[in-house]
């Protein structure tokens, strides 16, 4: 009978332990944010990234009622960027932004972090790559592009050796059968400038990263790797319907580390999930040819994307 009882009380210390526990988790939320929270990205200033972070902070900051700051680390295709959140107290107050750049570097084993570190906060967009030329190109189409390739291998400007353009530019040449050399700019933004300078031959921009450029007439789309042609662009055929079955997007989205307490992930979540759906956001990803409503997502179903 004693035996029972103390079982019992323990039972009922450990429940009142859990809820204390939780109430002060709810409690710290409450007080969430009362300092600047660092959004911390792997690449350059000014690129596809970083602009999209910033879009994101500009009703973000309303609904926490707190200040963001963007934070480049860059270095190891993101490498530095895990290194230097995982050095930081799992708070709420340092959030990663999340491309497949990051992803790539954990499942090649060149991060501390394992896959299971990362919780995912929101989805941001899911960003089509184009295949871009200049203006002046010789280059006018994707067999253009092709027949060129073979003749000598082009100059391909990419954001990062191991990073998503490059391994998007090496499954599109190995799956065109052609010779390719990629060259690190270390941003969207500055492998595009790379190419409207005439240094490189060819890029592979998010439609985020060129929309100006391709709007303007300087750079010249002649594929899109994605499923379908974008409503924005109907003349631009996907590669797929030209026989080459590849499909490169950049999928940015937040996240925090594994140990951050969950109803500060909630809130964070709700935060980032209404700025990203509000006019602000929506109307920067339709000016890329996507939707808030099929880009933006909450922590749960990011996380499983992850």
């Amino acid at each position: 009978m004693f035996k029972m009882e103390r079982r019992a009380f323990g039972l009922q210390a450990i429940a009142a332990g859990a809820a204390a526990l939780g109430f002060a988790g709810y409690a710290v939320a409450e007080e969430f944010p009362s300092k600047p929270i660092e959004v911390v990205i792997h690449a350059k200033y000014g690129g596809g990234t970083d602009t999209t972070a910033r879009m994101m902070m500009i009703r973000t900051r309303r609904n926490l009622g707190g200040d963001m700051v963007v934070v480049s680390k860059r270095g190891g295709a993101g490498a530095k960027a895990q290194s230097y959140a995982a050095s930081k107290p799992r708070d709420g107050y340092t959030v990663l932004a999340l491309t497949q750049t990051h992803l790539y570097t954990i499942a090649r084993g060149k991060s501390d972090l394992k896959i299971e570190d990362l919780v995912g906060v929101a989805r941001a967009m899911d960003d089509p790559t184009f295949i871009t030329v200049h203006k002046d190109s010789k280059i006018k189409s994707l067999e253009d592009l092709i027949a060129a390739s073979k003749v000598k291998p082009l100059n391909w400007g990419v954001a990062q050796i191991g990073g998503t353009e490059h391994i998007g530019l090496a499954r599109f040449a190995k799956a065109a059968g052609i010779p390719y050399k990629a060259v690190p700019f270390g941003s969207g933004a500055q492998m595009v400038q790379a190419l409207l300078a005439g240094t490189i031959d060819a890029t592979l921009p998010n439609v985020s990263e060129a929309i100006g450029q391709i709007d303007q007439g300087l750079l010249v789309p002649v594929t899109v790797l994605s499923d379908n042609r974008l409503a924005g662009y109907p003349d631009v055929p996907t590669a797929k319907e030209k026989g080459i079955d590849v499909r490169v997007t950049t999928t940015r989205g937040y996240a925090v580390l594994k140990g951050t307490p969950q109803p500060i992930i909630d809130k964070l979540s709700a935060a980032l999930v209404k700025a990203m759906k509000h006019d602000v956001f929506a109307n920067y990803l339709s000016g890329s040819g996507l939707s808030a409503e099929d880009s933006v997502v909450g922590s749960e179903p990011w996380t499983q994307n992850i």
